[in-house]
C-alpha cells in the first residue's frame, strides 16, 4: 500500500494482480474490515465470507451508487490538469455516466427488480438448457480448427471467441462483428476493473460504450420492425409493455449484457483450464469421471473467481465490527477473499473438485446474483468436457501464466497448451488424437 491510511495492510501491487490470495489471507487475519485509500479515493474492504454475503444481500449497501465513480473527478483532475472535467464539459462523459448508471447491475429495487423481470425469460433454466446443443456445436466448430499436438493459445483461440459467439447468438447479432465486440468489451473491462481508473482507461471505455450503443441503436430499430426470439427482441417487447423505459435503459441493458456475457465467461474458461491443468491428478480424475464436471466448475469458481470484488455504497449509516460506515462511503466486497475464508471452507487454499461444502460467492448473492450464472457454467461445462474428450493428455506449456492485471475481473491474457505423450493416467488412456465421441450430458 502507498498511503499512510493503509499502514499495515498488504500491497495492492503487481504481485497482488498476479496472485491476490496471500494478500486476502493477510487481510482476513488482520481483521474483517479495513479502510483503504487505494480504491477510488477511499473504501472499506470487507474480507470474510459472512460479511461479504451480508453486504451483497443487505439493501443498506446500495448498488445504485456504484456507477457514480465515473463522475469522481478529484484524482483524475489533479493528475491530468483538469482534462477529465474538460472532457465532461463537452457532454460525452455525462452521457457515458447516464448510460452506465442505467445498467441493471448499477440499480437498486424497484428499478433493478423491474429490469431483471424483463430479462429473466431469456435466462430461465429451461431456456439455457435448450441452448446446450448450439453451444456444443460452437465449441466443436472452434476446436475442430485446432491441433492439440501442435499446441495453441487457449485464451486467444477458445476462451475469447466462444463466449462472444454464444452471447451474440442470444442477442441476435452478427458473427461478422465478433472481433469488434471483443475489443469493446475488453476496453470496458479495463475501466471497470481498475482500482483507480486513469484518463486513458476512461476515454477508451467511453468510446467503446458509445460504439456499442450506436450498434444496438440500429439493431433495436430493426427488431422493432421485425422482432425475433432473441434477447434484444425480448427487451424491445418489454419496453413496449412498460418494463423497460425509453430513456436509454434498453440500450444500457443490451451493452452490458454483451460485456458481461463475454468477459466473465472468458475468464471462467481460462482460469478453469489453468487451474485443472495445474492440478493434473484432478484433471485426470475428471477425464475418467466427467459426470463430476458440474461440481468441478463450482470449485473452480470458488478457488479462482473471475469476479474478485464488487462495490456498494452505504445508503444509510451502519455499525459494523466497531466501525461506523457513513452514508455515501464505498464498500468493496472482496469475493475472492470470501471464497477462501477458512471459517466457511475447510482447507480453502486447496483445490478439490470433490469438495462438497455448499455454494460460493463468485456470482454474487441476494437480489443481484448474476442473471447469467447458469449460462456461464453451461459454457464452461461443455467446453471443458469437449477438451477432455479430444485431448485428455493436454498440458500447460508455459510455467509463468500472464494475468490480465485486472483487480476486479481476474483472468489470463494467454494460456498456451499442448497435448503430450501417451500412457495411463487415472484410468484414462491419454492421447493427442481427437475423439469423435457423442456429447456428454451437461448440467
Amino acid at each position: 500500500m502507498n498511503t499512510a491510511a493503509n499502514a499495515g495492510l498488504p500491497a495492492f501491487d503487481a504481485g497482488f494482480l498476479r496472485d491476490p490470495y496471500p494478500a486476502y489471507r493477510a487481510l482476513r487475519e488482520a481483521g474483517p474490515l479495513h479502510w483503504c485509500e487505494d480504491f477510488f479515493q477511499g473504501a472499506w474492504l470487507v474480507t470474510r465470507h459472512e460479511d461479504v454475503e451480508r453486504v451483497l444481500r443487505d439493501q443498506r449497501f446500495s448498488s445504485q451508487r456504484t456507477g457514480g465513480w465515473v463522475k469522481r473527478t478529484e484524482g483524475l483532475d489533479a493528475a491530468h490538469g483538469g482534462g477529465y472535467a474538460a472532457a465532461r464539459s463537452k457532454g460525452g462523459l455525462d452521457r457515458f455516466q447516464r448510460l452506465f448508471s442505467r445498467a441493471m447491475v448499477f440499480l437498486d429495487a424497484p428499478d433493478h427488480t423491474r429490469l431483471r423481470r424483463a430479462m429473466l425469460g431469456g435466462f430461465h433454466p429451461a431456456t439455457i438448457r435448450d441452448l446446450a446443443p448450439e453451444i456444443e456445436r460452437l465449441a466443436d466448430e472452434i476446436l475442430d480448427g485446432l491441433d492439440g499436438e501442435q499446441g495453441f493459445d487457449f485464451i486467444e483461440m477458445v476462451a475469447r471467441p466462444l463466449p462472444s459467439r454464444v452471447i451474440g447468438l442470444m442477442l441476435g447479432i452478427s458473427r461478422a462483428d465478433e472481433a469488434q465486440f471483443i475489443a469493446w468489451s475488453e476496453e470496458l473491462a479495463v475501466f471497470i476493473g481498475a482500482v483507480r481508473p486513469d484518463m486513458e482507461q476512461l476515454q477508451h471505455a467511453q468510446r467503446s460504450l458509445m460504439q456499442l450503443v450506436r450498434y444496438f441503436d440500429a439493431l433495436i430499430e430493426t427488431r422493432r420492425r421485425k422482432p425475433g426470439i432473441d434477447l434484444v427482441s425480448r427487451l424491445v417487447q418489454a419496453e413496449q409493455q412498460g418494463l423497460v423505459r425509453a430513456d436509454g435503459e434498453l440500450l444500457a441493458q443490451c451493452a452490458m449484457l454483451l460485456f458481461a456475457g463475454h468477459e466473465t465467461t472468458r475468464n471462467l474458461l481460462g482460469n478453469g483450464l489453468f487451474t485443472l491443468l495445474s492440478h493434473p491428478g484432478q484433471w485426470q480424475a475428471l477425464c475418467a469421471q466427467p459426470d463430476g464436471m458440474n461440481a468441478a466448475v463450482r470449485e473452480i469458481l470458488r478457488y479462482d473467481s473471475p469476479v474478485q470484488y464488487t462495490g456498494r455504497r452505504v445508503s444509510r449509516e451502519i455499525e459494523m465490527h466497531g466501525h461506523t460506515l457513513r452514508r455515501g462511503e464505498l464498500v468493496i466486497a472482496l469475493i475472492g477473499s470470501a471464497n477462501r475464508d477458512p471459517a466457511r471452507y475447510s482447507e480453502p487454499e486447496r483445490f478439490d473438485i470433490a469438495r462438497g461444502e455448499g455454494s460460493h460467492l463468485a456470482f454474487g448473492s441476494g437480489p443481484h446474483v448474476c442473471i447469467g450464472a447458469g449460462l456461464s457454467m453451461l459454457e464452461a461445462d461443455i467446453t471443458l468436457r469437449a477438451l477432455m474428450r479430444r485431448w485428455p493428455g493436454l498440458r500447460l506449456t508455459d510455467a509463468e501464466p500472464r494475468w490480465n492485471g485486472n483487480a476486479a475481473l481476474r483472468g489470463l491474457l494467454r494460456l498456451p497448451v499442448r497435448c503430450v505423450g501417451t500412457g495411463k493416467g487415472a484410468g484414462v488412456q491419454e492421447s493427442c488424437q481427437p475423439r469423435p465421441e457423442a456429447s456428454m450430458p451437461v448440467m
